[in-house]
């Protein structure tokens, strides 16, 4: 793990090394997992703030950052394939932080939506760039295995970023949540800024016109294993959005816990980052396909007990929390190996790939999560439902990438 991470144009910068480099796009990445998971114990607050009575409507503060993010990625990849990685980034951290400040100084529920999707619009940049520098660096396993532990960071914000947010609303209020993303997210600027070199290599370098944009998308979307995987993944993840946007809601009204929101929610989120952890080390010997297609039928038989037992009469606390800790291990070994599938066969456009794919992947997962999120009707039985159905649909688009086989091993390296 002493490989150093080398500019692609000049020398100019000192190298960095494999652990930084990971830590550094890992921060990036969480940057996205904080804004978004940070927000969770604050919503009844905000609402109660700004006249939001509806508990459901409160979700679009949630919603509205996703959106934001998933229009702005058609945008930074292009930008990133035609001016390097280094400029966009950090112009993208920059509106991040502004929009964070003033979200802090909004008294008026629509205005602070206006905010987070703008904030979203900032945060693309981290999720567009950091998944296309990790492809100008590394490929096939070695980039599943960096991926994985940039996951394993990222998942880890969820354990500690709901906790930081009650902890913040007990000693002040919820405008200070966004003061916090703000200096954070300042911190991570600086750094990018100063440590990042230019990954993009010359010969990669993309003209910024209407016609080279819509060529690069096409390749992407013509990409039959690209797309496939990418479309499997948005699945995946609108099932998680859909946990996300109602796991307040479940543990308050359902289980009457809410004061262990944040541990339970902790607890879920921990098996994720383990889990991200363990495909780091087990990707290079067993692959990306033999561990991503294993994980997914698992994934399928938890949520399928959790349907089941939901339809069946209520499930108990302990039984919910428990299988959804189950099915995000699953989760984890699915993510990181899915992305670097689909990205793979594309490093000649990785940055025009990355938005295109993140575009497909938030807007879309995003709504599938808000429709998840927005059904609930006091039960679980929604999202189980959610989980259950998304994760089939994703099993049927791995079988059109992969020609109705599983466990396919087409390259030593993937």
């Amino acid at each position: 793990m002493d490989q150093q991470v080398t500019p692609a144009g000049s020398a100019t910068r000192p190298p960095l090394s494999k652990w930084e480099f990971i830590a550094l796009c890992a921060s990036l990445m969480a940057v996205n997992a904080l804004a978004i998971d940070v927000m969770l114990p604050a919503l009844q607050q905000i609402g109660a703030s700004l006249g939001v009575e509806d508990e459901n409507r409160r979700q679009l503060v949630i919603s509205a950052y996703i959106g934001g993010m998933g229009i702005a990625t058609l945008v930074f990849g292009p930008l990133s394939d035609r001016f390097g990685r280094r400029i966009p980034l950090i112009g993208g951290l920059a509106v991040y932080v502004i929009a964070a400040f003033a979200a802090a100084l909004s008294r008026d529920f629509t205005l602070l939506l206006v905010l987070r999707f703008v904030q979203g619009f900032g945060a693309a940049s981290t999720r567009v760039i950091a998944v296309s520098v990790i492809r100008d660096v590394f490929g096939g396993r070695a980039m599943a295995e960096v991926m994985s532990l940039v996951f394993m960071v990222f998942m880890a914000v969820p354990i500690v970023a709901p906790t930081l947010g009650q902890g913040i609303m007990l000693v002040s209020g919820w405008p200070w949540i966004f003061v916090m993303m703000a200096v954070l997210t300042l911190v991570v600027l600086g750094w990018t800024a100063m440590r990042l070199p230019e990954t993009l290599h010359e010969e990669y370098r993309r003209p910024f016109t209407l016609r080279s944009t819509i060529e690069g998308f096409r390749v992407v979307l013509t990409t039959r294993a690209s797309i496939c995987y990418t479309l499997a993944l948005t699945a995946i993840f609108g099932a998680l959005f859909g946990f996300i946007n109602s796991a307040q809601q479940i543990y308050q009204d359902v289980y009457g816990v809410s004061e262990w929101f944040p541990l339970l929610f902790a607890a879920v989120a921990g098996m994720m980052a383990v889990s991200s952890f363990l495909n780091s080390q087990l990707v290079g010997r067993f692959g990306m396909r033999r561990l991503s297609h294993g994980a997914l039928i698992g994934f399928i038989a938890v949520n399928a007990v959790a349907f089941a037992l939901s339809l069946a009469a209520p499930v108990p606390l302990w039984a919910f929390t428990g299988l959804y800790c189950i099915a995000m291990v699953q989760f984890s070994w699915i993510g990181a190996n899915f992305n670097s599938l689909a990205m793979e066969p594309l490093g000649h456009v990785a940055g025009t790939a990355s938005s295109v794919q993140g575009f497909i992947q938030t807007v879309f997962a995003g709504l599938l999560g808000a429709l998840i999120g927005l059904a609930f009707d006091g039960t679980i039985v929604p999202l189980a439902a959610g989980y259950f159905v998304t994760s089939v649909v994703a099993l049927v688009l791995v079988l059109l990438a992969e020609h109705g086989r599983l466990f396919r091993q087409i390259n030593p390296r993937v």
